[in-house]
């Protein structure tokens, strides 16, 4: 009985041992059936990646390209390749560099860095206007004025004028002198003038393509002349009809003035087209000239206690009168 026992409790002890081996083995297929079952479930619920083919880069068509490395393309440029490419005629393919746009700057001898010509010149004509104590003597008539200087850019420029304002006589003028000289029927006439040289600041307040505008102002000296007439016979020998006879009005009294004195206005001006050199202009001024005021004989005077001790020969004292009056004048600059 003993005997039994020992060999039954082997047997017994190796028949537990394959029984819980066979367990293990069929858990572990099991487990491993399960993991394949999902990654195929999983595989054939995801649709295949097809990646499109790459061509190998060509730059058979670029002059001057070259390329340097240790390793030799096998159908076309490798990464190796393509980090040490030297594309050398690229630059010959790129635009070229954006402009800047802007004012056109010059740099000659004619023209300003702003394009302005350094050079100006004006020439015009137009009507007087006496004002002030002036018009009690004097009617508006005719003048011209011409003038250079130097641009200094487009806004601001000084120029040297000469300008002309002639002037006619007021009735009352002649009444009067006519009682003083006693030629009264005899036709007595005069006139007067003003010439002018002036420097003349000139500032553009606006300048467009073909319209501007400016102000200017003076100074300079003015000579005033004012001059009486009466008519005289002349006669002269003429070729073909022998002794002529004419009338001319012949000076019988004539005054000076000098003085200083300034003028202001403002102007417009035009521009035919954006390519044209010269501008149109009109403007009007007034004129001040600062006379020193000379004794004489008046026929408010010629009876008094001055006018018969007066021993002079001014019969015309108004000419050196403090001189007031507005040339206005058209022209052309450029």
């Amino acid at each position: 009985m003993l005997n039994d026992s020992l060999i039954l409790r082997p047997s017994a002890f190796v028949c537990r041992t394959a029984a819980i081996a066979a367990l293990a083995c069929a858990s572990t297929l099991g487990f491993a059936q399960q993991s394949v079952s999902d990654v195929d479930t999983t595989k054939a619920a995801t649709a295949p990646v097809v990646l499109p083919a790459v061509h190998p880069m060509d730059f058979s068509g670029l002059d001057g390209v070259s390329y340097s490395s240790s390793t030799e393309p096998v159908g076309g440029v490798d990464v190796a390749e393509t980090a040490t490419l030297d594309i050398k005629g690229l630059d010959a393919l790129q635009p070229p560099p954006r402009r800047r746009y802007g004012n056109r700057r010059y740099n000659d001898s004619s023209h300003n860095p702003d394009g302005s010509n350094k050079y100006a010149f004006i020439a015009g004509v137009g009507v007087t206007i006496p004002a002030g104590n002036l018009h009690k003597y004097d009617t508006e008539s005719w003048g011209f004025q011409v003038g250079g200087g130097r641009n200094f850019n487009k806004h601001f420029s000084v120029l040297a004028q000469f300008d002309y304002d002639h002037f006619g006589l007021q009735g009352t003028t002649l009444t009067n002198q006519n009682t003083l000289y006693g030629t009264a029927g005899d036709g007595l006439d005069g006139n007067s003038h003003i010439w002018s040289f002036t420097v003349n600041p000139t500032y553009n307040i606006a300048v467009r393509e073909t319209l501007g505008a400016y102000v200017v102002g003076g100074v300079g000296f003015y000579h005033k002349v004012t001059n009486f007439t009466l008519p005289e016979t002349g006669e002269y020998f003429d070729p073909y009809y022998g002794p002529v006879e004419y009338t001319a009005n012949e000076v019988i009294d004539h005054y000076t003035s000098n003085a200083p004195g300034f003028n202001g206005g403002f102007g417009l001006t035009y521009k035919p087209s954006r390519f044209a050199g010269e501008r149109f202009y009109a403007e009007a001024r007034y004129v001040y000239m600062i006379n020193s005021q000379k004794q004489g004989i008046t026929v408010a005077n010629a009876n008094s206690a001055f006018g018969a001790a007066y021993t002079g020969s001014n019969f015309y004292p108004a000419n050196s009168n403090r001189t007031s009056y507005i040339p206005i004048k058209v022209g052309v600059r450029f």
